[in-house]
């Protein structure tokens, strides 16, 4: 088990030579080309900014992703879904998501946070270059005012897979039906799966499971899925 430096090269280390917790190498850059050969390989910087001024890369060897046709969909869900109560768009404000997602409710103040200005103006680059996507939801506001978004998602759209960052909600079930929407206009493009990182209670419920990261490669590297 070993943790390796990055230099001004572009490379990462096998990442089963890693720790157990799939945290690999530590340094290099954020740089678009960089981020780019890392989740082309399943690696992803996840560091706390206020403790770290280099990133630090993670490659769990037990990935834990979403398949768009396995997504599950509570009565609950289907419910709010049925009332069209909120609107949900695709790259209609990926600026107010990835802010959402670092603010909300004083994330960016709290010890070990992650989601912070280098990372913001990372992942806002590459957006602007085509390889990051937002899933906004918007409520309605009084009659003039508009709409407020209250919720969504971003993430990294590379070959075939959606690399799921973070989540925001100003409302009850806005993150989720971010996610289900998300789900939704991956199968109907033809996308295989939503990379969750790390297993939550939430992606549990919404019919996450562990991949062999052999299986996740294979897939990223444009095999069909197999069925569950």
């Amino acid at each position: 088990m070993a943790v390796y430096q990055l230099d001004e090269d572009l490379w990462f280390p096998d990442p089963h030579l890693g720790e157990e917790d799939g945290f690999c190498a530590i340094g290099g850059d954020l740089s678009t080309e960089r981020l780019l050969l890392a989740y082309s390989n399943g690696f992803f910087p996840w560091y706390s900014f206020q403790f770290y001024d280099e990133p630090h890369w993670y490659c769990p060897l037990e990935r834990y992703v979403i398949f768009p046709n396995e997504i599950h969909i509570s009565h609950s869900m289907r419910q709010l879904l049925r009332q069209h109560k909120y609107e949900v768009t695709i790259n209609h404000d990926f600026e107010g998501v990835i802010n959402g997602c670092s603010h909300v409710d004083g994330r960016n103040y709290e010890s070990g946070a992650w989601l912070g200005p280098d990372i913001i103006r990372a992942y806002t680059e590459l957006h602007r270059l085509g390889y990051a996507a937002s899933v906004e939801v918007w409520e309605a506001q009084t009659t003039g005012q508009g709409k407020r978004l209250v919720g969504g998602l971003y993430g990294v759209t590379l070959r075939n897979a959606f690399f799921g960052e973070s989540m925001f909600s100003l409302v009850p079930n806005a993150s989720k039906l971010a996610l289900v929407h998300l789900a939704q206009n991956l199968e109907e493009n033809g996308g295989h799966f939503i990379d969750c990182q790390f297993e939550t209670p939430l992606f549990r419920s919404m019919g996450g499971r562990h991949i062999p990261y052999e299986e996740y490669m294979r897939i990223l590297n444009n095999d069909k899925p197999t069925s569950k």
